[in-house]
């Protein structure tokens, strides 16, 4: 009987030290620890940490606070997770942190102390404020090995790349484009450590570069980077054109090894049965035979006995009867092709101003008026006209 109050006792006071202000260090451990350090990190190189809180009180409000980390960049891999776990026979609350951290610079480098701030109960079930602290922690971090002049460094735990088109490149129809798709996702890197989006070459093609797209998600492997190279491309002659290689260099982490990645050149070309017939070569210029060269012989022979006999060109007159020596019949015709009533009323009135006008004139003159300014009237026959009034023009007399 007495081995029996004393083992009740036993339980009883078990729980009731166990939540005194007294508060037994091993009975709160928080800890960092760097994960899957097999080598010595590269500077950018993802180091992956893990902050793990043992707690074998009860906490009733808490709040992790972490240091400055100054020399890194970093980012947290998803929520706290809280969870139950038995260590020797006895059940303890767990907490666990996961980051990526990534050095800016070689050499060694502190993780500061994170800090848990606990609010905890005692005896009485009041409430007090307890702080734990982890050690800090130190890495040994290396330059990255030499590279190219210009090169990237690109350090990854993996890359898959991907290359899509939105139809097929090489059976475009007449006059289409392609759109080119080249998807990267990146493991262990943040999205602006990817390399920028390179210049698509062509030797004959039109290339169109579309702002690119970064995305991140988060994962216990590291952050997961998704990036979007996008172009358009189209022949640039009749037929096809070569789309040149791309070429992309990382660091393999895991294996600490350089990789090159290729995306090999591709063809970019029109369907042939879907392209119009190509028209036949023109026939070769065939020189005049003797005829022709008689009947020019005789008007040149004309126009240097009109000049010897003392007369001269009449300039004004000539433009008249050859409405392509005109400028501004030249101007009129092609306003009317334009359908620009406007600019063909101005031709005309600079002609009448320049010419004088016939009744003809100023008949044709009112009735393009009409036409243009009256509200109710139809829309002006440009091209006839223009055809009219040059043929009434050509009548009329110069002023003088």
């Amino acid at each position: 009987m007495r081995m029996v109050c004393l083992l009740i006792t036993m339980l009883f006071a078990g729980p009731v030290l166990a939540q005194s202000r007294n508060v037994d260090p091993q009975d709160l451990q928080l800890t960092v620890t760097v994960l899957e350090q097999d080598a010595q990190p590269y500077a950018r190189e993802m180091i992956p940490i893990l902050i793990r809180g043992v707690y074998r009180r009860h906490i009733t409000l808490e709040k992790l606070e972490q240091p400055a980390l100054e020399g890194f960049n970093w980012t947290q891999l998803g929520p706290d997770k809280w969870s139950e776990e038995r260590l020797n026979g006895k059940t303890v609350k767990v907490m666990e942190r996961r980051m990526a951290l990534y050095p800016e610079d070689a050499g060694t480098l502190t993780i500061g102390s994170f800090t848990h701030h606990l609010t905890l109960t005692d005896e009485g079930d009041d409430w007090f404020a307890h702080d734990i602290t982890s050690p800090p922690v130190t890495v040994e971090v290396a330059a990255p090995p030499d590279l190219p002049e210009d090169s990237w460094w690109f350090p990854a735990k993996r890359v898959e790349i991907s290359d899509q088109w939105s139809n097929a490149p090489d059976r475009l129809k007449a006059g289409e484009g392609v759109l080119r798709i080249v998807r990267i996702k990146a493991i262990g890197v943040t999205p602006e450590m990817v390399p920028p989006m390179p210049e698509l070459h062509s030797p004959s093609g039109m290339v169109f570069a579309h702002p690119e797209k970064r995305l991140i998600e988060l994962s216990p492997e590291g952050p997961v980077t998704f990036v979007f190279w996008r172009w358009t491309i189209r022949p640039g002659n009749a037929y096809s054109t070569i789309v040149e290689p791309l070429n992309l260099q990382f660091f393999d982490t895991d294996a600490r090894v350089m990789r090159d990645v290729t995306i090999s050149a591709q063809r970019v070309a029109y369907d042939e049965t879907a392209l119009p017939p190509v028209p036949p070569p023109a026939q070769p210029s065939v020189l005049p035979g003797w005829p022709v060269a008689f009947v020019a012989l005789l008007i040149f022979g004309a126009g240097l006995g009109w000049m010897v006999s003392g007369r001269r060109p009449d300039a004004t007159a000539l433009r008249r009867r050859f409405r392509i020596l005109d400028p501004l019949a030249r101007q009129m015709a092609r306003a009317a092709r334009a359908d620009a009533p406007a600019q063909v009323r101005r031709a005309a009135y600079a002609l009448v101003g320049r010419d004088g006008a016939g009744p003809e004139d100023v008949r044709l003159l009112d009735g393009l008026d009409r036409a243009i300014f009256a509200p109710d009237s139809d829309t002006p026959d440009l091209r006839g006209f223009v055809r009219s009034f040059l043929q009434s023009h050509a009548r009329v007399k110069t002023k003088r």
